[in-house]
C-alpha cells in the first residue's frame, strides 16, 4: 500500500451528480502489467457519464469504482516488462475496468496501452489526444481506408471524438463535412478541420448532405452517434462507401438494415483501438505525432476543470454546454 490519494468514486447506479463522491482512499496497489502515475490531468467522456448510469458494457460490474479512461502523467512505479521507468511522461489508457481510473490524483495505467508525449503537448492537450485521434485513425485509416480526395462525413462533429475526425480527415487530404447541432458546434467543427457543414437541426441531413455533394454521396462516415443520425448517413452514400461505427452518443446503437447495405452496395465496419496489437498501436501513435508535430491536425481540448469540479464537468459535457474534449486538470492544484 502506497498511502492515500483524493479520488472520485461511482456509488450505486444515476445521474453523475447524485452517485459521484470525492473521497480520500488508498492508492491503489500495482498489479502485474500496470503502472502507477501522478495524474497531471484526465479526459472527461460520454462514456464515464454512462457508467455512472450503469449502461457502460466495460465498467467495473459491482461495488464502487473510481472512473476515468485517458490521463497524461508522470510514472511513479512500474510493474515488471512494462517498460518504464518513474519520472517518465506519457499518455495512457486506465486500468478504469478494475476500478482504478483517473478521476484521482494517482491511478493504474495499463502497460500494453502507454504512449510519448510530444514535448509541445501539454498535460491537458495529451489527456484529450490518444482515445480521439487514436480511435479516428482506426477508423478512417485502418477500417475505413480513406483516400485523398474522398469526401468525408463526420457525424457529432463539434464532440471530441468528432473533431479529431475532422482534423485527420482534413490532414490526410480528405474533404470533409461535419454533422453538428446549431451554428455555434457547426463553426466548432470548421475550426476543427470541416470543410462544409450540416446543422442537423435545420433539417434532414441526408438532403443537405446530398445536395453539397451534388447528388454523388459521401464515401466515408464517421459514427460515434448511432441512432436517427447514422440512418440518415445511410441515405447519403455513394457506392462502395464505408460507414465507420464508433460509438453510440446519441444513447443508441446503429441500427444496421442488411438488406439497405445490400442494396446501396456499401459496407458497415466497427473500429475499436482495443483490437490491435501493441506494435500497430504504437505505429500509428508515431504516424499522429508526426502530424501534431507538423501542426496538421490540432488539439480537441475546449474546457479544462479542476479535480473537484468533476461532476459539473460530466454535466455540461451531457448537456453540451461544452465543446470538443473535457479533461479535469491537476497539473496547477
Amino acid at each position: 500500500m502506497l498511502g492515500a490519494m483524493r479520488a472520485w468514486v461511482v456509488e450505486g447506479t444515476g445521474a453523475p451528480g447524485e452517485v459521484l463522491r470525492l473521497i480520500d482512499k488508498p492508492v491503489p496497489d500495482l498489479r502485474e502489467g500496470t503502472f502507477l502515475m501522478e495524474v497531471g490531468a484526465v479526459g472527461v467522456g460520454l462514456p464515464d457519464v454512462f457508467m455512472c448510469k450503469g449502461t457502460y458494457p466495460l465498467a467495473p460490474k459491482e461495488g464502487s469504482f473510481t472512473s476515468g479512461q485517458e490521463v497524461c502523467g508522470t510514472v511513479v512505479q512500474a510493474s515488471d516488462g512494462v517498460g518504464l521507468e518513474p519520472g517518465q511522461r506519457v499518455m495512457t489508457v486506465t486500468s478504469f475496468q478494475t476500478g482504478d481510473g483517473g478521476f484521482a490524483e494517482q491511478c493504474l495505467g495499463l502497460g500494453h496501452s502507454w504512449f510519448t508525449v510530444p514535448d509541445s503537448m501539454d498535460d491537458a492537450t495529451a489527456a484529450g489526444f490518444l482515445i480521439p485521434y487514436h480511435t479516428a485513425w482506426i477508423g478512417l485509416v485502418r477500417r475505413g481506408g480513406l483516400k485523398a480526395a474522398e469526401t468525408l462525413l463526420v457525424l457529432g462533429a463539434a464532440g471530441g471524438t468528432g473533431a479529431a475526425a475532422c482534423s485527420l480527415g482534413a490532414a490526410l487530404g480528405a474533404r470533409v463535412i461535419g454533422v453538428a447541432g446549431g451554428p455555434e458546434r457547426c463553426a466548432t467543427a470548421a475550426s476543427f478541420g470541416a470543410h462544409q457543414t450540416v446543422d442537423h437541426r435545420e433539417g434532414d441531413i441526408a438532403s443537405a448532405v446530398m445536395e453539397l455533394t451534388d447528388g454523388r454521396g459521401v464515401d466515408v462516415v464517421y459514427d460515434p452517434v448511432g441512432g436517427d443520425a447514422y440512418t440518415a448517413a445511410t441515405r447519403c452514400v455513394a457506392r462502395d462507401a464505408r460507414i465507420v461505427l464508433i460509438g453510440f452518443a446519441s444513447g443508441e446503437w446503429a441500427p444496421v438494415n442488411v438488406r439497405h447495405v445490400v442494396q446501396r452496395n456499401y459496407s458497415v465496419v466497427g473500429a475499436i483501438p482495443a483490437r490491435y496489437s501493441r506494435e500497430e498501436r504504437l505505429a500509428d501513435h508515431h504516424e499522429l505525432s508526426a502530424l501534431w508535430d507538423a501542426g496538421s491536425i490540432s488539439s480537441v481540448v475546449s474546457a479544462a476543470y479542476p479535480l473537484e469540479e468533476l461532476p459539473e464537468a460530466m454535466s455540461a459535457l451531457e448537456s453540451r454546454q461544452v465543446i470538443g474534449r473535457v479533461v479535469l486538470d491537476l497539473s496547477s492544484g
